[in-house]
This record gives structure tokens, sequence and C-alpha cells, in this order.
């Protein structure tokens, strides 16, 4: 980590309806195909586990899973540009691996974008294995659509 992250105090949060205006700037800068603030609300309203790693009034990065039968499904999972290559995914990574742990899941699920080969760096970094591939599964420009790397995870052996 940098000296401004080892600096950084950070803690996880719920995210909340009247916390979204501080999250869609950060979702918006990350992604061509952004998730909408309804996005994020019907997710909230699913019940699904969504947090926000904060640190000095800033929040640094967040997550939102699904839980399933014996699984858990990484939906979003986004670090604050100015925060990345900091170590933050990991920390996120790490708690959502624990509070899957918790939920009795046996195994994490998630989808990436075939050109995000960045963020299927970090995830390989973290134990996940590639799987499958969902062909034309995300959005893209005009009516092209991008394939999906399938990753998971093995929390029990």
């Amino acid at each position: 980590m940098s000296a401004l992250a080892d600096a950084l105090e950070a803690q996880f949060e719920p995210i909340t309806v009247d916390k979204l205006p501080a999250i869609m700037p950060i979702e918006q800068e990350a992604y061509t195909h952004p998730w909408t603030a309804g996005n994020f609300a019907d997710s909230l309203r699913a019940g699904y586990q969504a947090q926000q790693l904060v640190a000095q009034g800033q929040v640094l990065g967040y997550f939102v899973a699904m839980k399933g039968v014996d699984e858990v499904h990484l939906l979003n999972l986004t670090v604050a540009a100015r925060f990345q290559r900091q170590g933050w995914a990991q920390v996120m990574l790490d708690a959502l691996a624990l509070w899957s742990r918790g939920q009795g899941a046996l195994w994490l699920w998630l989808e990436v974008r075939a050109s995000n080969a960045r963020a299927q760096q970090v995830y390989e970094a973290h134990g996940y294995r590639r799987v499958g591939l969902r062909k034309r599964y995300y959005p893209s420009h005009g009516p092209e659509r991008e394939d999906a790397i399938v990753m998971s995870l093995r929390l029990w052996s």
C-alpha cells in the first residue's frame, strides 16, 4: 500500500439510499456503463449485502453482493479512482469472503468484463479462478455486447 493508504484508517459502513450521492460519481467515473442510482436502490430493497469502505469521510470503495443457496454472487466492487492500486480491493474482497463464510456460503461467484484485465488480475491474486464465459453479457458501444469471464472462489475445502 502507498503511504497515503497506510495513513488512512478505514471502516465498513452499510450503504443506504441516503449515501448514494457519494457513491454515484465514483461509479460513473469507473465504468463506461455504470449502475444507476435505481440499480443500487433496487439492490438495497432486495436486501443484498452492500458495504462502503470509508476513511476520513471519503468513500474509498464499495461492494454489493447477493446471497444465494450455499453461495454469494458479487455484483459490483468498485474502488474510487484516486484510491486504486493501494490494496483496497483486496480489503473489500477479504471482508466479502468473511461475510460470505458467516452466511454459510461455500462459493463466491462473479462476472468481469473480458476487456478488464486489471480486475481479472486482482481477482486471480485473491484466489478466484476462471470457470466460464458468458457470451455478450455486458452492454458495450452501439449494438455490440461484451463477453464476461465467470470466476469463482471456493470458500471451504
